[in-house]
């Protein structure tokens, strides 16, 4: 398995990059959002749970986040890999991930990180409000949290893959297609 990890802040464009790049290589995409937005969706206990700390710009806690990937990867054996969108969002989850790998016999191969300007990242996040119904991206406190968080906890995952040579940026601004192709160029020079 070829297993990677798209890393960006939130309006970095990592959940239109996946969708491309999962069509092309056949990636299994976990995306701890999606699966968080099920479960609100679901109006299950951690639907509800996970809304709150959402709603709030909070991360939802580690446990029941690595809980929900292991599922995802018990039950896909025969896929070609995994790519990792938004996930993970802390040192902590970063080592917990790679030990839930080992204990698949798996381990990640390649973080690419996509490179943003704050002003962009705002803006997108405001225009994709407009359209999602994600309401987090609609109000510009939260926003501010959550890029605040991202500096704060979650870039502290690039130096963690970093020290094992696995980080590759890559310039998040261009058109969606430059972009794929910029990422395509990377996983295909690293798997070759």
């Amino acid at each position: 398995m070829f297993n990677i990890i798209l890393f960006g802040p939130p309006g970095s464009g990592k959940g239109t990059q996946s969708e491309k790049l999962i069509a092309k290589y056949g990636f299994k995409h976990i995306s701890t959002g999606d699966l968080l937005r099920s479960e609100i969706a679901g109006k299950t206990e951690l639907g509800l749970k996970a809304k709150a700390f959402m709603d709030e710009g909070k991360l939802v806690p580690d446990e029941v986040v690595i809980g929900m990937v292991d599922n995802v990867i018990v039950n896909n054996p025969a896929v070609y890999g995994f790519l990792f969108d938004g996930f993970p969002r802390t040192k902590a989850q970063a080592e917990a991930l790679d030990a839930l790998l080992r204990k698949h016999e798996e381990n990640i191969n390649l973080m690419l990180a996509l490179d943003v300007p704050e002003e962009e990242l705002i803006v997108r996040m405001i225009n994709r409000a407009k359209t999602s119904g994600r309401t987090d991206d609609a109000d510009s406190e939260v926003q501010k949290r959550r890029i605040g968080v991202y500096k704060n906890e979650t870039l502290a995952v690039a130096s963690y893959y970093d020290q094992f040579g696995k980080v590759t940026t890559v310039n998040g601004l261009g058109s969606v297609d430059d972009i794929f192709s910029a990422l395509s160029t990377e996983i295909d020079n690293h798997y070759s």
